[in-house]
């Protein structure tokens, strides 16, 4: 049992189970019963996603310094008790069940699912490879 870190809108592997869409916004021009078959999410957990806030640095990035930044506003934001109480669940969940969590950003070193799987390692998550 382990949680993937993926890309939404990409097809699903088959062991990938539940997708969670950890995403400030819903997908645009998506409608919402067509999320699942589109391959985004099944559930949406935005306790998890960067605030508004965090992502204008993350559009704003250009540099190292930039990103380290966003990181650094981001892993503040999941300090938040709600956020930190979703993280603890889904490490905890990762033990006995497979799914996913993801966001729509193409490059992973430069999306917060970066540091969110960081962030459920340290919780104690199982992550698949």
């Amino acid at each position: 049992m382990s949680i993937r870190i993926v890309r939404l809108g990409t097809p699903r592997s088959p062991a990938e189970g539940l997708r969670i869409g950890t995403v400030r916004r819903p997908p645009r021009g998506v409608p919402k019963a067509e999320f699942a078959a589109r391959d985004f999410y099944d559930v949406w957990l935005p306790t998890v996603a960067p605030s508004q806030e965090a992502m204008d640095l993350a559009h704003a990035a250009t540099t190292p310094a930039h990103w380290r930044a966003f990181f650094r506003r981001y892993r503040s934001e999941m300090k938040r008790p709600d956020a930190a109480h979703a993280i603890a669940l889904l490490a905890a969940l990762s033990q006995g069940t497979d799914f996913s969590v993801g966001c729509y950003c193409e490059d992973e070193a430069h999306c917060h699912r970066s540091a969110l799987r960081e962030l459920l390692v340290e919780a104690g998550a199982k992550i698949a490879a």
